[in-house]
């Protein structure tokens, strides 16, 4: 690298939605680093999850229990690159953030996760949110353009007339706010806003439960559970917390807020604005494919994603 900067930044952490097959494949080739994770990854889960990613069959790689820890491998495969190539020349980032399930990244990168118990535990949280709710029994939606009042004004009154329970889930910036709940009240909730409102597009998800929102309870108690006996260091980068948009206040709030996650809305909106109001102009999104640089691009433009997912974007920085 030619130049340094002082500048403070940014590490981003994407969640489910962002695999694909061949995944981490091109790190894995190109460093030890990166080679040494996926190993990992294999002998503390006992099979070939770096296969799934590399070769594997898309709809296996899909299943949430597969989906978890293969994009938190890929994250952290990044990470150890980016430590090892960038990180001396730009200094310590200033702060770190994950989507939904990229937030157990965000913990590994701060210190406060140990990348193996990271692993185990987004395993039981894969298998806790598949098994929460009987398949067809949820969905999810996305909504664009309705204000985040209003939207959040019709779930209620739809979940109060007997359809079941629908409430936003993820609210993921540039006027897209994904609901999710019981099948029925979301595709009330649609067939409303696509029959009053308009300018707002209501577009069902294809997903295989119903993310953050209530009805992943029983996924909460089990991640709950599985906690119990992991151990939290200490919080070496701030981390952003889904549930509220703010920074960890320290590591003893880990596990609460890990276990509120899963029932609550992801505030990525929010916490993208907080990396700006604290001055962050820069980020670096670890990890497959550019899921985050794009929604952080319909929240604050002056903010700048790089992805790093492959050698050659990491040779694109170092130059």
């Amino acid at each position: 690298m030619t130049t340094t900067t002082s500048q403070p930044y940014a590490l981003l952490f994407p969640g489910q939605g962002s695999q694909k097959v061949g995944m981490g494949k091109a790190l894995f080739d190109a460093s030890p680093a990166a080679r040494a994770v996926f190993e990992e990854a294999d002998d503390v889960l006992g099979e070939r999850l770096s296969a799934l990613c590399f070769d594997g069959d898309e709809g296996e790689l899909a299943l949430t229990a597969n989906t978890q820890p293969a994009i938190l491998t890929c994250s952290v495969a990044a990470l150890r690159v980016f430590r090892e190539r960038l990180e001396p020349q730009l200094g310590a980032p200033a702060v770190c953030a994950g989507h939904s399930l990229g937030e157990f990244s965000a913990l590994v990168a701060a210190g406060a996760l140990r990348f193996a118990d990271a692993l185990r535990l987004v395993r039981i949280r894969g298998q806790a949110m598949q098994e929460a709710v009987p398949a067809g029994v949820g969905a999810m939606a996305a909504i664009i353009g309705m204000p985040a009042d209003e939207l959040e004004a019709l779930c209620v009154r739809i979940s109060s007339e007997g359809d079941g329970e629908v409430s936003p889930a993820n609210e993921n910036g540039g006027g897209q706010i994904v609901v999710a709940g019981h099948a029925g009240a979301v595709e009330r909730l649609v067939a409303e806003i696509e029959a009053t409102a308009e300018r707002v597009r209501a577009i069902p998800l294809q997903v295989s439960a119903p993310f953050h929102c209530g009805l992943m309870a029983p996924a909460a108690e089990r991640l709950a559970a599985a906690l119990e006996d992991i151990a939290i260091g200490r919080l070496a980068i701030p981390v952003i917390a889904n549930v509220d948009a703010a920074p960890y206040p320290d590591a003893a709030q880990v596990k609460d807020r890990l276990v509120r996650q899963v029932t609550s809305r992801v505030r990525w909106e929010a916490s993208v604005q907080r990396l700006a109001h604290d001055g962050v102009r820069r980020g670096f999104e670890l990890g497959h494919g550019r899921v985050l640089a794009g929604l952080c691009r319909r929240i604050d433009r002056a903010l700048k994603i790089t992805g790093l997912g492959a050698p050659a974007d990491f040779d694109r920085v170092a130059a």
